[in-house]
């Protein structure tokens, strides 16, 4: 079961699903699919900018991230901050709704 199946097209979906990608936990049979956020590396570079104002103790070298390896960065993130998942997942989706601002 995929996300799309579960849009309706008389919907528009908001301007935050648009910009980042999202995808939330969902049940299908019987089985826990993980959140997962996609981030591109253009986008990724200013969502760092706004963690490193955030956390200033995190270097360049601790926020390394190509695109496709979301899951290490959420998990070496959580190490990081010493902050569960779900904190994780709403910070970066925080930074990418508004990506030119620079508020996180």
């Amino acid at each position: 079961m995929t996300l799309g199946s579960f849009y309706c097209p008389t919907i528009p979906l908001p301007k935050f699903f648009e910009k980042s990608l999202l995808y939330f936990p969902i049940f299908a049979e019987n089985n826990l699919v993980m959140a997962e956020i996609s981030i591109s590396n253009k986008d990724w570079e200013r969502v760092k900018i706004k963690i490193q104002r955030k956390y200033n103790h995190l270097t360049d070298e601790q926020l390394g991230y190509t695109a496709g390896q979301e899951e290490n960065l959420i998990s070496r993130l959580m190490e990081l901050v010493k902050r569960d998942r779900n904190y994780i997942i709403f910070t970066l989706k925080k930074a990418l709704v508004n990506i030119d601002n620079n508020r996180l």
